[in-house]
């Protein structure tokens, strides 16, 4: 039994059909997954759960989603979180990393970086999708 098999991940996004596409990538290898589309559920999840990672779309907050990424690490500081966004400009990338995210995938890459996102954050490293050029200063939650 590989360790993504004992692995919870709460994936949080308003769009479900986006969602349901990674939760069925996902439910290949991990243990359990729970997908959530509105942030009271996330929370309300994240709090039941305490899930190993939470993946989460910054639109699901509307213009409040450092609020929500601070939430999460406060509510539960072992999770690691990923950040979906289809933004890649740098200021984006740091605010997310700056506030609580572990890693960083963009939703035109999902598909391709998502498991390798996975796989960085629970072997507590960082993860920012290739396509985004992030200069060597740019570190996830945790990192120095």
């Amino acid at each position: 039994m590989n360790l993504r098999s004992k692995r919870c991940v709460l994936l949080a996004d308003k769009h479900h059909g986006l969602i349901e596409g990674v939760r069925g990538l996902l439910e290949t290898t991990f243990g359990t997954v729970f997908m959530v589309g509105d942030e009271a559920s996330l929370i309300d999840g994240v709090e039941r759960l305490e899930p190993s990672v939470i993946v989460v779309d910054l639109a699901i907050a509307g213009g409040n989603w450092l609020h929500l990424l601070r939430t999460l690490r406060e509510r539960s500081p072992t999770s690691k979180v990923i950040v979906l966004s289809m933004y890649d400009e740098l200021s984006v990338v740091r605010a997310a990393l700056g506030a609580g995210a572990n890693g960083f995938v963009l939703k035109r890459t999902i598909a391709t970086d998502m498991l390798d996102a996975i796989d960085a954050v629970l072997g507590d490293k960082s993860y920012i999708s290739p396509c985004v050029h992030a200069p060597a200063d740019v570190k996830p939650h945790g990192q120095a």
